[in-house]
């Protein structure tokens, strides 16, 4: 995704108010940083989604998204205390369109994960942003990258998804497209708002969007004490964390290089399913989260040399 031409390079997101950081900082911050941002994010979003299917008994796959949705928003503007004048009618505009992805990227997926296992959920939404960074993507090299991942995303699924309930993979397709918005819209409010202000207000929005769902469905369970708990437990592990941490990251690293990131998230859900679902991995599946890591790697690597040779004549 291309950056607005008014974020130069002094005055791009995360420089301060028109400072430009040392040279060192700037690289180090620009491309090594933002990366462990999206891991720790993508670690925590993947445990709370294996959370959050032990949740949907009790509360019902729209439930529990409410739940996350509306927790997440009352933490972030209890956090955040966003301004909500002095914004302009393009600042709403995107702050409103990244609410609506964000809402139905989670009621997309948590409908897949209610029909079919959390790996292969996962899996068939990463295409999103697989199919983001080929389209993103300036160099020929993240090509390749993304090919790579894209082959280890269809290795864990076992060389593919006709034994999986149609419906399910239809939300799994339609969540990724929506992730793939939600990537761009992320970057675009992170360099409009301060902060994590503008993901507050997305969040707010995507919480009142989804409430009648919610309530519609799940009635009073989603009073229930012990889901309440379990609930907020989902949000902040799944939202809170996972998406400030991931919009800090998107205003210095390029959509392209953060959506074949995205490709690790199919390594994370199996971990997860693991470790809390008790889902065994396979000789294949460990084949295939190799295949996204290294493409992943790659991927990393890239970014940093090229920011690396950026330095010298950003410098001069």
């Amino acid at each position: 995704m291309t950056t607005p031409s008014a974020a130069t390079p002094s005055t791009a997101p995360g420089t301060g108010h028109g400072r430009t950081p040392p040279a060192g900082a700037s690289r180090g911050r620009g491309s090594l940083g933002p990366v462990g941002l999206v891991l720790a994010g993508g670690i925590s979003v993947q445990f709370g989604g294996a959370l959050a299917v032990t949740l949907m008994p009790r509360a019902g796959a729209l439930g529990v998204v409410t739940l996350r949705l509306l927790v997440a928003a009352l933490v972030l503007m209890v956090l955040c205390r966003p301004r909500l004048r002095g914004h302009s009618r393009a600042d709403w505009g995107t702050v409103i369109v990244f609410g609506i992805a964000m809402a139905a990227m989670n009621g997309l997926f948590y409908q897949s994960v209610a029909r079919i296992p959390l790996g292969p959920a996962v899996t068939l939404e990463v295409l999103g942003p697989l199919t983001l960074s080929v389209l993103a993507s300036r160099r020929a090299v993240n090509l390749v990258w993304a090919a790579l991942a894209l082959a280890g995303v269809f290795l864990l699924g076992g060389g593919g998804f006709g034994s999986l309930d149609p419906l399910g993979v239809a939300f799994a397709l339609g969540a990724g497209v929506m992730w793939a918005a939600y990537i761009l819209f992320s970057a675009r409010t992170g360099r409009r708002f301060p902060q994590a202000d503008g993901l507050a207000l997305a969040m707010a929005v995507a919480a009142v969007l989804f409430l009648p769902l919610g309530v519609i469905e799940s009635g009073t369970k989603l009073i229930d004490p012990t889901t309440l708990a379990l609930g907020a437990a989902v949000a902040l592990l799944s939202s809170v964390l996972p998406y400030t941490l991931e919009l800090l990251a998107l205003r210095r690293l390029p959509a392209s290089t953060f959506a074949i990131l995205m490709s690790l998230e199919p390594a994370l859900a199996a971990t997860a399913g693991f470790l809390i679902l008790d889902q065994a991995l396979s000789a294949t599946e460990a084949a295939a989260i190799a295949l996204v890591i290294g493409a992943s790697m790659g991927a990393v690597r890239t970014q940093v040399g090229r920011g690396r040779a950026k330095g010298p004549a950003a410098a001069s």
